[in-house]
Formats: C-alpha cells, structure tokens, sequence
C-alpha cells in the first residue's frame, strides 16, 4: 500500500485530529476478556484489531471473580418494639418509728366567677345611652319585648325647643339679621339630627352639604329681601337637590347605601333650607308661629295619654298665637297661625319619635324637627294672612 493512501489501521496517531473522551466512563478492569478464537466463524481467518496507542501500552488485568462479587449489604438490627420510658423508681425508704405521713395536698379549686344578678321584673331602667355602655338601652328591651318602636323625646328636648323658639319670637321683631342668629343654630341642629335619626353619623358631608344649602338660603334672601323670599329660597333647594345628586353618584358605596344616602341628604337639605321661611316671613307671623310652637312642644311633653296630650297642645298652641297676634295686631289669625304652626311641630315631635331613637336623635332632631317643620307653614300663611 502505497503512503498517498490513508489507511485507518496503519495511520499514526495524531492527537490534534483525535477525538478524546475526558469524561468517566466504565470500568472494564472487572470484566473478563474474550476468547480471541470463537469471534470468528469457522474457517475464517481472524483478522487483527487495531488498537489505540494509549490501550496498548497499559494492558488489561487479569479478571478476579472474588473481585467480580457484589459486596454483602450490613446487617440491620433486629426490629424491637418501643417502650415508653418510665419514671425511676425511688428506693423504698423504711419509716421512721413515731413519724406520721404527711397528707398529700389536694389540688385548689379555682372559685367561679360570681353571675350578674338578673333584672328584677318591675325593675326600672334608664335613658338610652350614647356612650356606648354594655347595659341593655331602652331601644334594645323595647325591641325584646316587642314593644311600639315609638320613644318620645321627652321633657328636657321639649324645654330646648320652647328656648329656641321663644329666641326666634324675640329677635323676629328686631330686624333681620337678629333673627339669622337662632336660625342658625335651628338650621346647624336640624342638620345633624336628620342624618342621626335615618341611623347615618357620621356623615360629615351630607351634614356640611346640608347646613351650606340653609346658610345660602339665608343669605339669598337677606340680598333679595322678603318680597322676593320664595325665588331665593326655591333656587338653592333645586341647586342642592343636583348637588346631593352629584355627591352619591361620586360615591363607591353599594347601590342600597347610595339610594340611603341620597335621600337623606335630600331630606336634610329640604328641611334645612324651608327654615328659612321665618327669615322670609312677616314679623308677626315669626313671633307668634315661633310661640306656638314652644308652647305646643312643652304641653306635648307632659305625661298624659296621647290623644289627650296632642288635643291640649293645639289648643295651648292656639291661645299661645292668639295672645302674641293680639300683642302685634294679628288678632284671631295669631290663633288659626299658631294652631297650623302647633300641627306641624307636631308631626316633626313625632318623626323624631320612630325607630327607637337615641339620646342624641332625642336632643338634635327632637328639638329642631318641630320648629323646622313649622317654618314653610309660618312663611305661607303669614304672607296670606297678613
């Protein structure tokens, strides 16, 4: 063969061209080698294997079947059951003669805390709270025993009420912004308790939002004067009905709570801004519906049947106006004027009386619902009476 041919068998070994296998790999020192005769079949030659330079220069061992044999895996101990340890046990000590044992201790009772006496059946209790106390309130025995949902005020909301109104009977004859003053305040507290009687507080912007409407009222008819009272009372009413609109559509609330919202500070702002009607109304129709009133609340407040009560309060209520329209010149009309005044209060006295109200409806909304509610009745009929 001549050396232009490249031959496999007979080519030297080149270790840039080889590939060579860096990686572990079997271990064939433990396997046995092939009979060199029996690879090839009967009658044929065997033909030499080219082996690689490194193979040949370290020859295989010798196969070693002890070698060969896997190596027995250890023993593992016998399985034995678990045994919860016991305590030790301490050596028997003989007794000495004359000592006698000593008594085990038994374990203490812890004594039981004592159990609340329970309410006596003709026991009396208190006003309701609003401090949160963990007695029951008359709201939650009312609603125990089944009783009417209706809580009237009572005396002290009713000698608030005689307060603001005789302050607006007072200061209607010396001028306008006299008479700003407590009807601020009629305005501030009907506000509040509106929002309080509906079971919202806080509700700081529906309160805020209904003040602002009374106080721009107020001042819309101080500019426009008494003429021109019903167009600058009417126009903030529709104005805040767009506002309080607006202000629950901007709400996340759920829809239910939206609708809640929404017609209580529609509600709110009504009241609130129809009390301006003292501002625009006459003098005389201010300072006797304003004494009616007063009177009417007061009588209201006495413990007498309800029938009873409500008859003798329009009839207070229309001597109360027929004695003040006498004093100003309104005469019979002070009474038929007190006596609307006095049936207004009287509904507001009642709304502020549902749904188990509290303490504070009973002292916001208990004392500006009569006089609020009167307002719009003593605008119209004193302009139609006077």
């Amino acid at each position: 063969m001549s050396s232009d041919q490249y031959d496999p068998y007979t080519a030297g070994y080149d270790p840039e061209r080889t590939q060579q296998w860096e990686g572990p790999t079997w271990d064939t020192r433990n396997h046995a080698q092939l009979p060199e005769t029996g690879t090839a079949g009967a009658g044929y030659p065997q033909q030499p294997q080219a082996q690689h330079p490194q193979q040949a220069q370290q020859p295989y061992p010798a196969y070693d079947p002890a070698q060969a044999q896997p190596q027995p895996y250890p023993q593992q101990a016998a399985y034995q059951p678990y045994q919860q340890p016991q305590a030790p046990q301490q050596p028997y000590q003989p007794m000495a003669t004359g000592v006698r044992p000593q008594p085990v201790p038994e374990p203490q009772q812890v004594p039981e805390a004592p159990q609340a006496a329970a309410p006596e059946a003709g026991a009396g209790y208190g006003p309701a709270t609003v401090a949160g106390n963990a007695r029951v309130t008359d709201a939650q025995r009312a609603r125990l025993e089944g009783r009417s949902p209706i809580i009237e005020p009572g005396m002290q909301p009713a000698l608030l009420t005689a307060v603001l109104g005789a302050l607006l009977a007072v200061a209607a004859p010396l001028g306008s912004y006299a008479l700003v003053v407590p009807l601020v305040v009629l305005q501030a507290v009907t506000a509040a308790g509106w929002f309080r009687l509906n079971g919202m507080w806080p509700a700081r912007q529906g309160i805020a939002l209904a003040f602002l409407g009374g106080l721009v009222a107020d001042v819309a008819v101080l500019a426009a004067g008494r003429d021109h009272a019903p167009a600058a009372i009417i126009g903030p009413l529709a104005v805040w009905v767009i506002l309080s609109l607006v202000l629950q559509l901007r709400s996340h609330a759920s829809p239910d709570e939206r609708m809640y919202g929404l017609m209580a500070t529609v509600a709110s702002s009504a009241l609130t801004i129809l009390a301006t009607g003292y501002l625009g109304a006459t003098t005389d129709a201010v300072s006797a519906g304003a004494a009616a009133v007063a009177v009417a609340a007061v009588v209201r407040a006495l413990p007498l049947p309800t029938p009873v009560s409500v008859v003798i309060s329009l009839l207070a209520a229309a001597g109360a106006g027929y004695a003040v329209g006498g004093m100003n010149g309104l005469g019979t009309n002070g009474a038929v004027l007190g006596a609307a005044a006095a049936v207004c209060g009287l509904i507001g006295h009642r709304a502020a009386s549902y749904d188990y109200p509290s303490r504070f409806v009973h002292f916001t909304a208990g004392v500006a619902l009569p006089l609020a509610a009167a307002g719009p009745v003593v605008w119209m009929l004193g302009r139609a009476l006077g």
